[in-house]
Parts: C-alpha cells; structure tokens; sequence
C-alpha cells in the first residue's frame, strides 16, 4: 500500500512540476518596466499548490526540476537563474506550505501565503543585489538603484497575484486530483472541503483586480 502510495504521489508532483513548466513556457508578460528583464510567469501557482497537498519537500522536488527544465531549454541565464528560480519559488511556496502543514484550514493557508510573499519579497531584494549584477553584466549600484522602484514592486505584484490565484484554484485542483485518484480523498486539507467560501472568492478577485490596475498604471496604459 505505502509502495502504491509513493508511485502515485510521484506521478502527481510529476503532473504538477509538467503542468507547471508549460505555464512558464506559454506564459511570460513583463509587468514593471524598471526591470523588464523579469516576466510574470504563474508556476508558483502550481508549486504552491503541490506544497499545500504533499508538503514542503514536494515545493523542493518541483522547483528544481523545472528550473533545471527551464535552464536547459529557455533561460539565457544559466546556472545563476536557476538559482534565483528555486530561490524565489521556495521562499514563496515553502514557507507556506510549512505554515499551511501545521494549520490545515482556510486561515492557515492565507497566513502562509501572505508569509511567503512577504518572505519572498525580502530574500529576492536581497539576491538581486548579490546575483544580478553578475548574470546582467551590470554595475552592482546599477541593480542597487533597481530595487525599491523595480524589483520590489514586481515580486509584491507577482506573488501577491500568485497567492490570490492559489485560493481560487486549490480547491478544484485538489478535488480534480482526488477524482482521478492521483492522491486520497483524505489529502485534500480543509480548504478544499464545504461549501463554496465567497468572501475568499471576493478577497481574491479584488487582490488581483488592485495588482493588475497597479500594472498598467506602471506600464503608462491609464
């Protein structure tokens, strides 16, 4: 049972880890022009979610393999973007999923995900600062004068965005796996249990609504 048990759960993180590859693959927007080297792309919507059902070591397993995916068919930026991949994956969605395996409900799932933003957008300010320099080929004081007006506000929107999408899509995600069998029906966690909770529905869709407004203010668009 427990062998049949560890296939399946390798099966679904391999799901998951493709599902969200070829999100990174089809979706790739620019949303801060300061840095518009960085592109919001929404696999840690997937990871997170991987991280929710299975823990924080699947976040782990799930974020390397698709950097390393994405370092040998897409990213110019070789083994340091990988870095800054697993980095700023495992800030967001560890952290989460660590708060969310101690609290399995709706609030540890929102206190986990406003940690990882949070947690998220202090590490990257941090990393950009050691590591872009070098992959960019640019001047330390350069990235130094990027990060309160470019870095910062582009990782608050793209996981901010991130974390919204996470409580609108983990429970059909959870419960679409459970009906394929890929995980048990136990697996799923409280969030993805009950009736349909409007005020995370409400909550979420003005969280995205603000980041994207705030996007095209940034872009000059309104």
């Amino acid at each position: 049972m427990q062998q049949r048990m560890d296939t399946k759960t390798m099966v679904t993180l391999a799901l998951l880890s493709a599902v969200a590859y070829l999100t990174v693959l089809v979706v790739r927007i620019p949303i801060v022009p300061a840095v518009g080297f960085l592109n919001y792309e929404p696999k840690d919507i997937i990871i997170v979610i991987g991280g929710f059902l299975f823990g924080p070591l699947a976040v782990v397993a799930m974020s390397a393999a698709v950097s390393f995916l994405e370092m040998i068919t897409i990213s110019v930026d070789g083994w340091i973007g990988l870095v800054m991949n697993v980095l700023s994956t495992c800030s967001f969605a560890c952290s989460a999923a660590i708060i969310y395996k101690k609290s399995r409900d709706l609030k540890g799932a929102v206190i986990g995900l406003v940690v990882g933003v949070l947690l998220v957008v202090i590490v990257m300010l941090l990393w950009n600062y050691f590591l872009t320099p070098i992959y960019r080929g640019v001047p330390r004081t350069v990235i130094a004068g990027l990060l309160i007006p470019g870095f910062l506000p582009f990782n608050l929107l793209k996981y901010g965005i991130n974390a919204a999408i996470v409580m609108l899509a983990y429970k059909p995600i959870s419960r679409a796996l459970r009906q394929a069998r890929l995980m048990p029906a136990s697996e799923g966690g409280s969030v993805s249990k009950g009736k349909v909770n409007v005020g995370v529905i409400l909550l979420s869709c003005f969280v995205i609504i603000t980041c994207v407004l705030f996007i095209l203010v940034l872009q000059g668009r309104i």
